[in-house]
């Protein structure tokens, strides 16, 4: 998923961004409330991880603001708070869970996987789309009796398709939700992307399904919708 993390202490930051991105995420990592409303209104993130004592914004105002402009991805509140008040003054203000500082990386992990598979199209650790399985437990893509494996980054461009499929996706709209902020990819990396993961659908007789739209971008469209 491409997550907005959000924590003004580095020293607990940094840990919690490494751990999320061996896992496979695409993580955008910022210090400030102020900076992180920025990003909140300008990139289409799957997921928030907000804490909640922030410089200039507040983790409890910023998803206040987001949750008031419509915007719907969950979001997983970090706090040394710990009180029921606390807990309902965070869940009032649109806050999907609620994890106690300090945090233990398996359990963060593990309700980032919860939060993650809220959308109907999980079930388990799978995502499906027609006759097509994304497996979030080792990377694979499955169609029939067929399976075969991806590299993290073509996992994330699937990942990504699938949750957005019919529609046509920007070069830039695949950058930024695959390339955290500050990673600039090559010029062409979309495009040796997409090539690679259209290799991979083709042992799966998936390959039609991932079309070029001229000048625009891709989309994934599966035959019989």
């Amino acid at each position: 998923m491409l997550i907005l993390l959000v924590e003004d202490d580095p020293s607990q930051l940094e840990p919690l961004r490494t751990a999320l991105l061996k896992v496979g995420h695409t993580v955008d990592a910022i210090e400030d409330g102020e900076t992180a409303q920025w990003f909140a209104f300008h990139k289409d993130y799957d997921l928030l991880i907000l804490d909640w004592m922030l410089p200039k914004v507040s983790g409890v105002e910023l998803c206040q603001v987001y949750r008031r402009a419509g915007k719907l991805a969950p979001v997983l509140m970090l706090t040394a708070k710990d009180t029921v008040l606390d807990k309902v003054t965070g869940l009032d203000a649109g806050a999907d869970d609620y994890l106690v500082k300090p945090v233990d990386v398996l359990e963060l992990l593990a309700r980032v996987r919860a939060l993650g598979r809220r959308s109907p199209m999980w079930q388990g650790d799978i995502l499906s789309l027609d006759d097509l399985q994304l497996h979030l437990s080792n990377l694979t893509i499955e169609r029939g009796s067929v399976t075969t494996q991806l590299s993290c980054r073509e996992f994330q461009l699937m990942e990504y398709l699938m949750r957005h499929p019919r529609q046509v996706l920007s070069h830039d709209q695949i950058e930024q939700a695959l390339w955290s902020w500050g990673d600039e990819p090559e010029s062409n990396a979309v495009t040796t992307l997409v090539r690679r993961l259209r290799q991979r659908l083709q042992t799966i007789d998936a390959k039609d399904w991932l079309e070029t739209v001229h000048r625009i971008g891709y989309r994934l469209n599966p035959p019989n919708s």
